[in-house]
């Protein structure tokens, strides 16, 4: 098979949804479809003893929900599919934002009940900044929930979405009956039974059929009719340019969890969603069909294996081929790298891989060569933007808790904060490290990642800080900024990489520092140079 045609058949996307609204048992169903898994296991019940493929930490399973970003790989009806499941919980939103950075389109998850919810509006936007495109499945349908109109109502004005329905519900709950296919023209009749894999689904062309009232009982068959009239009066009609342009989301409904309507949604996603897709570096826009490598690192991943303390750095590959045992440049350090075990995801292993292709995810062992955002050419000087760290809105200082273990302790958090955890000040006053995290869940993770992963207990301290903010180095020799390093003292700390960094304790100072000296520039992301 040709490069061109490989590239052709990847699909790169991540699913994104607030917590609980069923993404991560969408992520099982789709491997359920590429034969990836055998058995989906569900994430409620706790008779079965088979958790989530994609949950792979303690935290999650204790608490049900998704904390790492994991890659999942699949074959459907020859098209390679890469999932980039995300962390739906607010805590690790900046994990997602990432993630965000290394797909070719989304989608959205919506519960039926709750409709648009707050974490879906954030991530929504950042879809929406870079033009991503998106589908959205509004799922849970065999539970009460809001009327089919009204949540399309609320994905257009909450989300600021333009819609367009590709399959509708007949009934909801109690009374749901199945989904009409509008993009494909026909009815699955829901059977209730989650024990079938995969529902039958009944050929319609005409909606006017009077063997419509035989199969659903003429109410519902009335309902769906005055439905779907409704659906072309006021939506316009689905058009592929503009779903790729980001200007028009088309929306399934559906039940994950039953099995229900997910078929159609990863048909009608195979066919529509982009290939990948150019991407915009600092020095120029690459293209996939480039024969040389670019890729970079959206993630670092330590311990994935208990059994084995290794880093994986996951990279993206933009352009080019990845193989195996050639050297690359890793342009931030400028040295040249060669791989001997480049390893691809399929469903929950691992497998070595010789040859990757743009769109593709490749897991790299590292030995702390990589950071988040860094480069990988054939020699060319790249960077990939786009990969902020975010001002944190928790701080603590941590504390050893175990003399003895210090240098476990020192290696651990330097190894997590690669990873992208969370970020690490150092107090210029007396070197004291205080850790700033986006969610407060995320200290529980550092806590017990110390621990289990490399031996060391730490404890946390209090400290009031409001936000921390970048200091600009530009023009740091005049007198007010001299000044402003002699008051603020105490509040200054340097980052992981050595910018310097103002922890301002409230809203009100950082205002009375801003307006006090104008000239030391403030940012709220670290990348503003």
């Amino acid at each position: 098979m040709g490069f061109k045609s490989e590239i052709a058949r990847r699909r790169t996307f991540g699913i994104i949804s607030h917590p609980d609204a069923g993404k991560t048992t969408l992520t099982e169903k789709l491997l359920l479809f590429g034969g990836a898994i055998q058995e989906a296991g569900a994430v409620k019940n706790n008779k079965i003893k088979k958790t989530a493929t994609s949950d792979f930490m303690e935290i999650e399973r204790q608490r049900g929900i998704s904390v790492a970003t994991s890659v999942l790989a699949f074959l459907y009806k020859d098209k390679k599919i890469n999932i980039l499941d995300t962390p739906g919980h607010k805590d690790f939103a900046e994990d997602t934002f990432r993630t965000l950075t290394a797909v070719d389109s989304v989608i959205v998850v919506v519960d039926v009940a709750k409709g648009v919810e707050e974490q879906t509006i954030k991530l929504v936007e950042v879809c929406r900044m870079r033009n991503i495109p998106m589908i959205v499945f509004i799922n849970k349908l065999d539970r009460e929930g809001k009327d089919a109109f009204d949540l399309l109502d609320d994905l257009e004005q909450k989300l600021g979405l333009s819609v367009t329905p590709l399959s509708f519900p007949i009934g909801m709950g109690y009374d749901f009956k199945g989904i009409y296919n509008i993009y494909e023209k026909n009815i699955n009749l829901f059977s209730g039974d989650s024990k079938k894999n995969i529902e039958d689904t009944i050929a319609f062309d005409n909606i006017d059929n009077p063997e419509l009232e035989t199969i659903i009982g003429e109410k519902a068959a009335q309902d769906l009719r005055d439905n779907l009239e409704l659906v072309h009066g006021v939506y316009a009609p689905f058009n592929v340019e503009s779903y790729l342009s980001g200007k028009q989301q088309p929306v399934f409904f559906g039940s994950a969890l039953n099995n229900f309507g997910v078929r159609e949604l990863l048909d009608c996603f195979i066919e529509i969603a982009p290939a990948p897709r150019p991407k915009m570096a600092e020095e120029r826009l690459v293209k996939p069909d480039e024969k040389e490598l670019t890729g970079f690192v959206f993630k670092i991943h330590a311990n994935m294996d208990p059994k084995h303390r290794d880093r994986l750095a996951f990279i993206k590959v933009v352009s080019g081929t990845f193989e195996r045992n050639k050297p690359y440049l890793h342009v931030r350090q400028g040295k040249n790298l060669k791989f001997s075990s480049p390893n691809a995801f399929f469903a929950e292993k691992k497998e070595i891989v010789d040859t990757s292709y743009p769109g593709d995810i490749v897991g790299l062992h590292d030995t702390g060569n990589f950071k988040i955002g860094d480069t990988l050419t054939e020699g060319e000087s790249l960077h990939y933007k786009g990969i902020p760290s975010f001002s944190p809105e928790h701080f603590r200082y941590i504390n050893n808790a175990d003399p003895m273990k210090s240098k476990q302790l020192g290696k651990g958090v330097d190894q997590l904060m690669d990873e992208g955890v969370a970020q690490l000040f150092t107090l210029e006053l007396n070197g004291r490290k205080v850790i700033g995290t986006v969610g407060a869940l995320q200290f529980e993770v550092i806590q017990y990642r110390l621990e289990h992963e490399y031996g060391a207990k730490c404890s946390y301290e209090n400290f009031p800080v409001y936000k921390a903010c970048w200091v600009d180095p530009q023009d740091n020799k005049n007198d007010e900024f001299r000044e402003f390093q002699r008051i603020k003292q105490k509040f200054l700390a340097k980052d992981k990489q050595g910018q310097m960094v103002f922890l301002a304790d409230s809203q009100f100072s950082l205002q009375m520092t801003q307006q006090k000296y104008p000239s030391v520039k403030l940012h709220f992301t670290s990348e503003f140079k």
